[in-house]
């Protein structure tokens, strides 16, 4: 059989992974704070017996977008975003400490700070557990303050933690599985006092969708290309056969 159907084959598979990472980063156009996954198609030679006349497909993710989204007014106490360089500390699923830009957080019934995924958010000294309040004000520094449930007094501001703004290296970061940017030596980045937030705003996606959506119609043709040359492979292998039959 000729080896140009195993080329046209892992054509069509690496577009089918180039296509499933376009597709998730669309999915997310309207997440708040999502960063979009890149990819790019590299030739691969394959080398063996003879010279490497072949030459296979394989697509790859070289990193991640990490531009900034626009920023919407929302008006909500505890809606927040980075103003400039940063990310805020939240607890991953398995428990470390990981990096977001999603400001969206919401106080659970047990008291604690949340973002909207459901990530606890984090403080110097772990999650960040809020007491009843009538009024839940953050600062720029991401000191959190409240007005005491019952305290009677409308200007008793509390304050009751800090959320814990870090600024590492680009170069240390990478975008894992869990859609959150860890730190590729695995250690706890340092609070930067210098990472500011501003209340009532949220980042929206960086993702553009015209783009997305013209990326997923290019990858289409792609893929449609290359099982026409494995139909058409397959066809000659069938001539070849009767040729041979005749002969």
């Amino acid at each position: 059989m000729d080896r140009s159907l195993y080329i046209a084959m892992s054509g069509a598979k690496q577009t089918l992974l180039a296509q499933t990472t376009n597709a998730n980063n669309l999915a997310n156009t309207q997440t708040t704070g999502f960063k979009a996954d890149l990819e790019q198609f590299r030739s691969m030679p394959v080398f063996g017996a003879g010279y490497p006349t072949r030459v296979y497909a394989m697509t790859e993710r070289p990193g991640v977008n990490l531009a900034h989204g626009a920023m919407q007014t929302t008006g909500r106490d505890l809606d927040v975003a980075i103003d400039g360089e940063g990310y805020i500390a939240v607890q991953g699923a398995d428990g470390k400490e990981v990096y977001s830009r999603a400001g969206d957080l919401r106080v659970t019934p047990e008291g604690f700070l949340q973002t909207g995924d459901g990530l606890q958010v984090l403080g110097e000294g772990g999650p960040i557990s809020i007491p009843p309040s009538e009024q839940l004000m953050i600062g720029t520094d991401g000191t959190i303050s409240n007005i005491p449930l019952g305290s009677g007094n409308a200007t008793a501001l509390v304050e009751v933690g800090r959320i814990k703004l870090v600024n590492p290296a680009l170069d240390n970061l990478e975008k894992q599985n869990d859609g959150l940017l860890h730190t590729r030596d695995g250690q706890a980045a340092a609070t930067d006092a210098n990472v500011k937030l501003t209340s009532g705003v949220l980042e929206g996606s960086n993702v553009n969708a015209i783009n997305a959506m013209v990326d997923m119609i290019e990858l289409a043709r792609n893929f449609e290309l290359q099982t026409k040359v494995m139909k058409n492979v397959d066809q000659n292998s069938a001539a070849s056969a009767k040729l041979m039959q005749m002969v």
